[in-house]
C-alpha cells in the first residue's frame, strides 16, 4: 500500500509551500517506505509515498502519459492492467507498474473509465493541459482515502487523516465508489452495481459459479514481484483463500519468482482459538507457517500507536486491528511485503452471528447492503491501515467485484441460517466448497463456527482490554461523557479510553465525524439491533455478545471452564465446551 498526497489551488505555492507537502508526505512513509516522489505544477502538488509490489525497479511515482502533460499518483493495485494495455496500442509506457494505465486511459475515454479498472485504488490525476484533476476511490473502499478544504480555497485528497488534518479546515472520507471532477465541483457515484439498490434479488444459487468466481478472485491477487503470503486464523474465510491459494500457486507467476510453497501467517495469545485451527490447516495444506504470539499487556502498550495509524476510535476495530498491527511487524521482519486476507465474506454472506436473528430474507439482505455499504470504516480500514502501518499491502479477494455481483445476486433465503436444514451461516460458501472427491479444507474446519477476529486471538484480550480501561476511566468520567464528547459520545470505559487517546491526535471535530457510531451488537448495524429486545442489554461488538448463538457467549462459569481447560485442536475444543455447556 502506498501513500498518496495531492493538493490543488494552494494560494501559496512558494519554497515554503513545497517543503510544507513534503513534509506532509513524510508523515505517510510508514504506507511506502521504497521511494518517495513530488510533481509541482503551478499551484498544484502530487506526492507519492511508495511500497513496490510491482515493477519495484522501474515504477516509481508520480505516474505520467507519453508527453507528462497527464500526471497520476496511485495507491493500490490494477488486477486487469494487461488487458487494459491491450486495449491502448497506440501508447507507449515508460514502466512496467500495473497503475500507469490509469494516466493513458484518461486521455483515451477522458472521466469516464474509472469502471473499466478491476482491483482496489484511490488515485489522484492532473491534466496539466487544461489544469483540471479528478480523484476516485474503488467500489468499495479497500484502499482509504480523504478529501479536505483548507481556507486558502486550496482542495486536498491523502491516503491518511493525519497527512490533511493540520491544514484543511473541514476533511471528510472520500466515499467508496466515486469520482470527483474538478470540471464539474462534485462527487459522483461511478460504481452502481444491482445489489447498491438494495432490493431483494431472486437469482440461483450454483455452487461451481460461486466457487470459481472465488478461485478466479483470488489468483489474480497472484499478481507480485514482491514475496507474499496469507493471513490464516483458521476461521471459514482465510482457509478458504489459503486453500485456493495453494492450489493455484503453481500456476502464477509468482511460483517462477519465489517457489511453490505458500507462507501462512497467524496470531493470538498462547491456547488460542484461531492458533489451534491455524496450525492444523496449514498442516493439511502443506504450507510454511509462521505462528506469532503476543500477550495481553503487549497489546495494551500498543494501543496509542494502533489508533494512531489507524485513525478511529471504534471500539470493534481497535480490539481487532490491535493483534494485526503486532502481526504485521513481524510479517515485515520476515521480508514479505504483501498478504491475502479474508475481510468481506461474512458482510456478503451474512456471516456474523447476529444474523442468526434476522426475521426474513428481506432483512436479511438490506443488512448484508447496509454492511457492504460501511466496509471501509470498519474492516476494510483495520485490514489496511494495520498492514500498511509497517509497509505491508494487504488484498482481499472476497470483495472482487465480479464475486460480489454473482454472491449478492443469490436468493438471500438461501443465505439465511436453518438449523431444520442442516444450514448454518455462509452455508451457502461452505457448500461451494464441500468437494467430497478433491477436498480444500478438512470438514470441521469447513463447518467451523464464525469468530470474530478480535475474539479468535484469545477470549481474555477483549476481557484484558475492559479491565485495563476499567483502572483508566473512572465512574465520574463516563457519567459526563456526553459533556465531554457531545458529537457520538462513548457509552463505556473502554469506548472512552479509545476516545481520549483519538483525540490526542486528532482533535477536530472533522475528524470526529469520520468515525461511525449508534448501537451496535456483535457488529450489527443499528437497524439490525432492532431484530432482538434483549440485545438491548448486552450491546457489546464482540461475537460472543450474540447469546444463545455463539457457542462461547457471555458466561462467566462457561467461560471459566473454557480457559482452563487444556486445549490441543479443534476436536478438544468442541468436546470442551459442550461438556462446559452441559455442566452450565
Amino acid at each position: 500500500m502506498c501513500g498518496i498526497l495531492a493538493v490543488f489551488g494552494c494560494a501559496d505555492n512558494s519554497q515554503a509551500k513545497r517543503t510544507r507537502i513534503i513534509e506532509l508526505s513524510r508523515r505517510l512513509r510508514h504506507r511506502g517506505p521504497d521511494w518517495s516522489g513530488l510533481h509541482c505544477f503551478e499551484d498544484c502538488y502530487l506526492a507519492h509515498q511508495r511500497l513496490a509490489i510491482i515493477d519495484p525497479t522501474s515504477g516509481d511515482q508520480p505516474l505520467y502519459n507519453e508527453d507528462k502533460t497527464v500526471v497520476v499518483t496511485v495507491n493500490g493495485e490494477i488486477y486487469n492492467h494487461k488487458e487494459l494495455k491491450e486495449k491502448l496500442k497506440g501508447h507507449q509506457f515508460r514502466t512496467g507498474s500495473d497503475c500507469e494505465v490509469i494516466a493513458h486511459l484518461y486521455e483515451e475515454y477522458g472521466e469516464e473509465f474509472v469502471d473499466m479498472l478491476d482491483g482496489m485504488f484511490s488515485f489522484v490525476l492532473l491534466d496539466t493541459r487544461t489544469k483540471t484533476f479528478i480523484a476516485a476511490r474503488d467500489a468499495i473502499g479497500i484502499t482509504p482515502l480523504y478529501m479536505g478544504w483548507g481556507l486558502d480555497g486550496s482542495i486536498w485528497f491523502a491516503s491518511e487523516m493525519k497527512a490533511l488534518s493540520d491544514d484543511c479546515e473541514r476533511f471528510i472520507s472520500f466515499p467508496p465508489g466515486h469520482i470527483y471532477s474538478s470540471k464539474q465541483g462534485e462527487l459522483r457515484r461511478w460504481y452502481n452495481p444491482p445489489w447498491y439498490t438494495e432490493i431483494v434479488p431472486s437469482g440461483q444459487y450454483e455452487p461451481l459459479v460461486l466457487r470459481k468466481a472465488f478461485e478466479k478472485a483470488v489468483t489474480k491477487r497472484l499478481m507480485t514481484d514482491v514475496p507474499f503470503g496469507v493471513l490464516l486464523s483458521g476461521g471459514l474465510d482465510s482457509s478458504l483463500v489459503a486453500a485456493v491459494a495453494s492450489r493455484h500457486l503453481a500456476d502464477s507467476d509468482a511460483y517462477r519468482q519465489w517457489g511453490s510453497q505458500l507462507h501462512t501467517f497467524c496470531v493470538g495469545l498462547k491456547g488460542s482459538p484461531d492458533l489451534v485451527a491455524a496450525s492444523e490447516v496449514a498442516d493439511y495444506l502443506g504450507t510454511r507457517h509462521h505462528e506469532f504470539h503476543f500477550t495481553v499487556q503487549e497489546g495494551i502498550d500498543a494501543l496509542e500507536e494502533v489508533i494512531y495509524h489507524i485513525e478511529t476510535f471504534d471500539v470493534t476495530t481497535i480490539r481487532a486491528s490491535t493483534p494485526m498491527f503486532l502481526m504485521s511487524r513481524k510479517i515485515k521482519s520476515l521480508g514479505v511485503k504483501m498478504v491475502l486476507s479474508g475481510e468481506g465474506s461474512d458482510e456478503i454472506f451474512g456471516g456474523y452471528l447476529y444474523f442468526h436473528k434476522a426475521p426474513n430474507k428481506k432483512e436479511f439482505h438490506e443488512e448484508t447492503c447496509r454492511k457492504l455499504k460501511a466496509l471501509h470504516l470498519y474492516d476494510c480500514l483495520r485490514a489496511n491501515k494495520s498492514t500498511s502501518a509497517w509497509g505491508v499491502e494487504a488484498r482481499v479477494p472476497f470483495l472482487d467485484k465480479e464475486f460480489i455481483n454473482i454472491a449478492m445476486s443469490i436468493d438471500p433465503d438461501l443465505k439465511m441460517v436453518r438449523r431444520d436444514l442442516g444450514r448454518k451461516e455462509k452455508w451457502v460458501l461452505r457448500n461451494a466448497f464441500d468437494d467430497e472427491n478433491e477436498p480444500y479444507l478438512p470438514k470441521h474446519i469447513l463447518y467451523r463456527q464464525k469468530e470474530q477476529f478480535s475474539d479468535g486471538v484469545g477470549y481474555s484480550w477483549i476481557d484484558g482490554l475492559k479491565e485495563h480501561a476499567e483502572k483508566q476511566v473512572t465512574d465520574a468520567m463516563l457519567t459526563n461523557a456526553s459533556f465531554v464528547y457531545p458529537e457520538n459520545p462513548p457509552t463505556t470505559k473502554e469506548a472512552y479510553l479509545y476516545r481520549t487517546i483519538f483525540e490526542k491526535f486528532f482533535p477536530k471535530n472533522a475528524a470526529r465525524t469520520t468515525v461511525p457510531g449508534g448501537p451496535s451488537v456483535a457488529c450489527s448495524t443499528a437497524k439490525a439491533v432492532e431484530w432482538d429486545a434483549a440485545w438491548s442489554k448486552n450491546m457489546d461488538p464482540s461475537g460472543r455478545a450474540a447469546l444463545g448463538v455463539h457457542v462461547a457467549a457471555y458466561d462467566e462459569k462457561l467461560n471459566a471452564k473454557i480457559a482452563n481447560a487444556p486445549i490441543d485442536s479443534p476436536q478438544e475444543i468442541q468436546v470442551t465446551i459442550e461438556k462446559a455447556t452441559a455442566v452450565v
